[in-house]
């Protein structure tokens, strides 16, 4: 069963901003639209907050059903107790999944007949940088079944469970009220062989009920394990199709990747063809789905890294000192420059926060990843966002000569924007050439007048 997600709606707002960052890697752009994930049917999402060997996990609940039927199995490194467990809010993995989501930004040409002065910033984009309780103790014995701890947190009972033989440890959930999936017993064994135990969580009716909220909230565990990995074989029981899963890694160091499977970036930095502006969400998630088929279909992509304290453009607020917190960040002093307010789309010019975020975004199925993720922190402090920009003609009159050049070299402009947004989603070449004519307002070309500039140029 998956046992992360969170549902977030899809947010498309125009935020303007100044350009008065002087960093030469400075975007200083406007940013238009975010792909968050609504945009996946089955995503799931877990936030991983790590210092040495330390770890606050946070799965974000994905449960669609009867409240009553709902059950979480997770193997863990270690025996839980009740002080290492609690719910928190899944506000703080929106804030998170909207602060690093892939952006589509936009730029508008200057006029190229407008005179020019020393220093002016350019308003053209500047280059990326290399950026329940059932059964006895003698039946748990007989059945190879350890209860390690049993508590209540929040609106969830909750058991740990220690086993020598996934048969009797799949009996002993379906005795106990758990309904499994068929299937689990093969995929529960690795985990018992390598000495994991089990988080055993459902749903304590009355205490939801009592509780008020509409939907179960996630659940967060803390623990100590050298083992820094994240077990994703139990999702694919019941699975019938690829599953996307957003793990949102925060570290005092630096990037995070995947070591038993390749971590790629997600292409980026394209210019793309203005009408995308309206088709964002489909575009990213062809472009995904392209980048995914190319690389065989068993990489993690990496869909953002940054220090937390700054962003360009912001799709989202920074998250503050305390929003971190809640997210798990354990290590955080009281003096974090996150809690400064920060205009949508501005750098902000302040010291590192101390923490730094990787989104790694995995498409997995059973043949293709067959262990679960294993990750590393590395010092890596490269910044990196999933980066997609348009960029507007100049609209206005242009009598001058270098007005007429820039407009003879529109045509092979735009060309070059269709042929890369083909490229990066296999959208048909004519049909995007097609649609680009509502796009170019003004400055449109007939066949034999963009043949003769393209030749001109």
């Amino acid at each position: 069963m998956k046992f992360f997600r969170l549902l977030t709606p899809l947010l498309l707002a125009i935020v303007t901003v100044l350009c008065f960052a002087p960093a030469a890697w400075a975007f200083c752009g406007f940013y238009v639209a975010k792909a968050d994930t609504k945009l996946y049917n089955k995503a799931s999402q877990v936030v991983i907050a790590r210092d040495g060997d330390r770890t606050i996990l946070t799965m974000a609940n994905d449960f669609q059903g009867e409240v009553k039927d709902f059950a979480m199995v997770v193997p863990v490194p270690t025996v839980l107790q009740k002080e290492q467990v609690r719910v928190t809010q899944a506000k703080i993995i929106e804030r998170l999944d909207a602060f690093s989501a892939p952006r589509l930004v936009e730029y508008f040409d200057p006029d190229p007949c407008a005179p020019a002065y020393p220093n002016e910033l350019s308003a053209a984009p500047a280059p990326a940088a290399a950026r329940s309780e059932a059964g006895s103790a003698r039946d748990d014995a007989s059945l190879g079944v350890t209860v390690e701890a049993r508590f209540n947190v929040g609106e969830y009972d909750i058991v740990i469970l220690s086993a020598k033989e996934s048969g009797g440890l799949e009996t002993w959930l379906k005795r106990s009220g758990y309904k499994i999936p068929r299937g689990a017993k093969q995929l529960l064994q690795p985990y018992i062989r390598s000495s994991m135990k089990f988080f055993v969580a459902k749903v304590n009716l009355d205490k939801f009920e009592q509780s008020g909220y509409q939907f179960l909230r996630p659940l967060q565990i803390s623990y100590q394990s050298p083992k820094f990995m994240l077990p994703i074989r139990l999702g694919m029981i019941n699975a019938t199709t690829e599953q996307d899963l957003i793990v949102y890694i925060l570290s005092p160091q630096g990037q995070a990747e995947i070591t038993n499977y390749r971590t790629v970036k997600i292409p980026s930095d394209a210019n793309i063809p203005l009408f995308v502006k309206n088709e964002f969400g489909e575009f990213y998630k062809s472009m995904f789905q392209t980048a995914y088929t190319k690389e065989d279909r068993k990489v993690g992509f990496l869909e953002y890294a940054w220090d937390m304290g700054s962003c360009d453009p912001c799709s989202a607020e920074p998250l503050t000192s305390e929003e971190l917190k809640q997210a798990g960040v354990f290590w955080l002093d009281d003096n974090s420059a996150s809690d400064v307010p920060v205009r949508p789309g501005f750098r902000r010019p302040l010291p590192r926060s101390n923490v730094f975020i990787s989104r790694l975004h995995v498409r997995y199925t059973r043949d293709k990843f067959p262990e679960d993720l294993i990750f590393q922190q590395t010092a890596n402090s490269e910044s990196f966002q999933g980066r997609y920009v348009l960029q507007h003609p100049f609209q206005g009159e242009l009598k001058c000569q270098a007005g007429r050049e820039y407009k003879r070299s529109l045509p092979k402009r735009f060309e070059q924007e269709a042929q890369t947004l083909a490229k990066l989603t296999n959208w048909k070449i004519q049909d995007i050439r097609n649609k680009m004519k509502l796009s170019v307002g003004n400055l449109r070309y007939s066949w034999w007048e963009s043949f003769l500039s393209w030749l001109r140029l």
